[in-house]
């Protein structure tokens, strides 16, 4: 199983032989795996060498802890292309996972001034700001702050923001969304999300500012929003 005298330190071939087992689902998804103590009998090591095996398949997302329960495997990320604009809810049921949103907070605002600037708007005027929990298969994935003005969709309300904000752009007021432009990155969890994300108070999240454009290059949203890291990662492709 394990060969001691490789120059592969042997945390690191604990760590493939656990990926292995995960892998051909000897652990399965939800299932906790053999505790330190049982790990260290059967590769006869230290339970610290365990430990540092364990605690980099934690880090990487593989692997998930629950205080005084164990140690369990984690559902697989969410890959999201970072190419193509498209929404959550359409990002989801691409996955054939049911989205869902929980609004939390929807009210005309005068945004920051940053926010403002970004949106193109001029001193005073109003936005409509929305706080939601973005959801698949009722597990909370993220949670997205967004301002959108109330001069470009003065007829919004809650009701109509249950659901795509995209697809109401398109289906609803028959407007062609044209680009976006997004930042990305690391940080920790604020208390307050890491409630509704139903994640530890101190675990990484992804931070993702999308500022969406109309066809004719009128902005239309400013969204900010918080993903679960163990959720998600994001790719691209990139080429010469």
């Amino acid at each position: 199983m394990l060969d001691k005298n490789s120059h592969i330190p042997i945390y690191i071939q604990i760590e493939e032989l656990l990926k292995q087992r995960i892998y051909l689902e000897e652990y399965k998804i939800g299932e906790n795996i053999p505790s330190e103590r049982e790990l260290s009998v059967q590769f006869d090591v230290s339970r610290m060498t365990v430990r540092q095996s364990i605690t980099n398949l934690v880090n990487s997302g593989l692997l998930y802890r629950e205080k005084g329960r164990g140690t369990y495997v984690a559902n697989p990320k969410l890959e999201q292309p970072l190419m193509g604009l498209t929404s959550f809810t359409e990002d989801m049921r691409a996955r054939g996972m049911e989205p869902s949103s929980k609004v939390l907070r929807f009210e005309k605002i005068v945004p920051p001034i940053d926010i403002a600037s970004d949106l193109l708007l001029d001193p005073g005027e109003e936005v409509f700001f929305v706080t939601r929990i973005r959801s698949a298969n009722s597990k909370p994935m993220a949670i997205e702050r967004t301002y959108i003005p109330v001069k470009v969709y003065p007829e919004l309300d809650e009701k109509k923001i249950m659901g795509s904000l995209y697809a109401l752009i398109e289906a609803k007021f028959h407007q062609k969304i044209g680009n976006a432009i997004q930042q990305m990155e690391a940080a920790i969890v604020a208390k307050e999300d890491s409630k509704y994300l139903q994640i530890n108070s101190a675990a990484p999240v992804l931070i993702i500012k999308r500022t969406s454009y109309l066809a004719d290059g009128v902005p239309f949203e400013l969204v900010r929003s918080t993903y679960r890291a163990d959720r998600y990662k994001f790719i691209s492709e990139i080429k010469r």
